[in-house]
């Protein structure tokens, strides 16, 4: 039986846990060839077992990092067909004013920054025969996200980016879109900062339930599936809701 993805080449950062390690998953079982780049090498490799992947640790802060993940699915596989920039952090959650020049710089280093390398470096390789691009963004990314200043600052230019490129590479066949979770239940809200306010995150939305990784996974999938051809320059929110309001 055929998969949506049989013979793509699918690159994804932030691969070793999380959005991205189920992605992973989901396409490889689909067909897809794995590209995958992470801080956790060895993560990766977990992630890898079992399935046609190459993988690379890549800090996406880094230009020349993101340029070798994007050369190595050129030197493995000969192309580029999908990429899933998905690395991401949210930082401390803390009021705007509380929030120092060094945080400000780190969040938008990984989530912004990230993203436009991975850009940069994905789209030449696809100009001849066409691809699709998601980058995670948030629904931090279409309203306010208070005690997350640097992040909703950081994600709306993940919109922005992704709106953008959509726009410049439409001619090529280069599908760009966004998407756009709300907290689910993945490591940077089970983790950190934010595992004891899980409760009352929960509360913001309609379903007064956090997502799961499962259920935004599933929504990536669809908007990688080539049979969306002509979904280009979204933000798609996956919220239970919340941007409803």
């Amino acid at each position: 039986m055929m998969g949506r993805f049989d013979g793509k080449v699918a690159l994804i950062t932030g691969a070793a846990s999380g959005f991205g390690k189920l992605l992973a998953e989901a396409m490889a079982e689909e067909g897809a060839l794995l590209v995958m780049g992470d801080r956790n090498k060895w993560g990766l490799r977990h992630v890898a077992r079992g399935h046609v992947a190459t993988y690379m640790r890549c800090d996406v802060t880094r230009e020349d990092k993101v340029q070798a993940l994007s050369d190595l699915a050129i030197e493995q596989f000969g192309r580029l067909d999908i990429a899933v920039n998905n690395a991401g952090l949210a930082g401390p959650m803390k009021p705007l004013t509380e929030i120092r020049e060094d945080e400000f710089d780190l969040i938008h280093a990984v989530n912004a920054k990230g993203v436009f390398f991975g850009l940069k470096h994905q789209i030449p390789l696809m100009r001849a025969d066409g691809g699709t691009i998601l980058n995670v963004a948030s629904v931090a990314g279409l309203g306010a996200a208070p005690k997350l200043a640097a992040y909703a600052a950081a994600k709306h230019a993940v919109v922005g980016l992704t709106k953008t490129a959509a726009i410049e590479e439409a001619r090529n066949n280069i599908r760009v879109n966004a998407i756009c979770p709300f907290y689910s239940d993945t490591p940077m809200v089970t983790q950190g900062a934010m595992a004891d306010k899980q409760d009352f995150l929960a509360q913001a939305s309609p379903m007064k339930r956090l997502g799961t990784a499962q259920e935004v996974v599933a929504t990536m999938l669809a908007l990688l599936d080539p049979a969306n051809s002509y979904l280009t320059g979204q933000a798609i929110a996956v919220d239970g809701g919340v941007t409803a309001y």
